[in-house]
C-alpha cells in the first residue's frame, strides 16, 4: 500500500471515530464501564466503540498492520504497524471537558523514529491534524509550524499523581514558564504544540505510553518541534508496557528559558 493510501486510511478512520462517538460523550451509556483494556486502565463503552470503528476502517481499506492499541492489545498483521488511541482523553470524554481526540500512526517498525504517517482528530470540533514523513504537518489541509522563538512561554504539564521527586523537578520549570497549562489529553495537547498554539509541553512522571504520543510525535517533528527524553531526542519501541517520559518544544531556546538542560 503506497504512503498516500496509508494516511488516508488513518483519516477516515479518525473522521469516523468522530461521526460514531459524538453523541455518546458524557452519556451514561458512552460512560458504562467495561473491564479493563490491554494497557491496564478501565475501558469505557466510548473506547471500545471507537477502536472497533478503526480496526473495522483499517481492514477495509486493506491495511493489513499488525495494531496495537490500549484496549485491544496487539493484533497481528502482515505490514507494518498501527499504533492506536482511539480515544485520547478518556476523563474528559467522559465528564464531557472539551479536550480529547482519536490519535492514529503507522509505523514501518516497531519503534517511533520510523512513524511515517499519522492522524488526529479533535473529537469536540473536528479538526483533523495529519502529517506523513518528510512531507510537513497539517490540520484541516492548512500547513502548520511551531511558534517562532521569544518569550511569554505557555507550557501544558501533566502532574496528575506526579511523586516528590518529580514535583521537585518541575518546580523550577514552573515558576519560570510565564504560563502553565494542564490539558488531559497529551496527543491533541501535542497538536496543539505542533499548530504553534503552545510552546512546550512536558511530562515527566514516566507514565506515557508509545500509543499516546506516536502519533503526535511525527506531527511534532513535521512541524518543526523537538521531542526529547532524558538528555537525548525521544526513541522507544511501540510496545504497551512500554512507559516514558518527554519534553516538547518548538524551538531548542525555549529549553533554556525554561531552565531545563538538553
Amino acid at each position: 500500500m503506497r504512503q498516500e493510501q496509508r494516511l488516508a486510511a488513518l483519516k477516515e478512520a479518525c473522521l469516523q471515530v468522530h461521526a460514531r462517538t459524538k453523541k455518546i460523550a458524557g452519556t451514561a451509556r458512552g460512560n458504562r464501564q467495561m473491564g479493563r483494556g490491554a494497557g491496564g486502565d478501565i475501558s469505557r463503552r466510548i473506547d471500545l466503540v471507537a477502536e472497533k470503528t478503526v480496526i473495522d476502517v483499517l481492514r477495509r481499506r486493506g491495511l493489513d498492520a499488525t495494531i496495537i492499541g490500549e484496549e485491544c492489545g496487539r493484533l497481528e498483521g502482515k505490514n507494518g504497524y498501527v499504533i492506536m488511541d482511539a480515544i485520547d482523553g478518556t476523563t474528559n470524554a467522559s465528564r464531557r471537558i472539551p479536550f480529547y481526540c482519536c490519535s492514529l500512526a503507522y509505523a514501518t517498525d516497531f519503534k517511533l523514529s520510523v512513524v511515517t504517517d499519522a492522524a488526529i482528530i479533535d473529537l469536540v470540533n473536528g479538526d483533523l491534524y495529519y502529517a506523513s514523513k518528510g512531507k510537513g504537518a497539517f490540520c484541516n489541509g492548512k500547513r502548520i509550524r511551531v511558534k517562532e522563538a521569544g518569550d511569554d512561554i505557555v507550557m501544558g504539564m501533566n502532574v496528575s499523581k506526579i511523586g516528590p521527586d518529580v514535583a521537585s523537578k518541575l518546580a523550577p520549570v514552573m515558576a519560570r514558564a510565564d504560563h502553565v497549562r494542564v490539558f488531559g489529553a497529551v496527543a491533541l495537547e501535542l497538536c496543539y504544540l505542533a499548530r504553534g498554539l503552545i510552546d512546550a509541553s512536558i511530562d515527566l512522571r514516566g507514565k506515557i505510553r508509545p500509543t499516546d504520543i506516536a502519533a503526535a510525535y511525527l506531527i511534532v517533528k513535521e512541524g518543526g518541534g523537538k521531542i526529547y527524553s532524558d538528555g537525548k531526542e525521544l526513541e522507544s519501541d511501540l510496545d504497551i508496557r512500554t512507559r516514558l517520559s518527554f519534553v516538547a518544544v518548538a524551538q531548542d531556546n525555549v529549553l533554556h528559558y525554561l531552565g531545563m538542560a538538553y
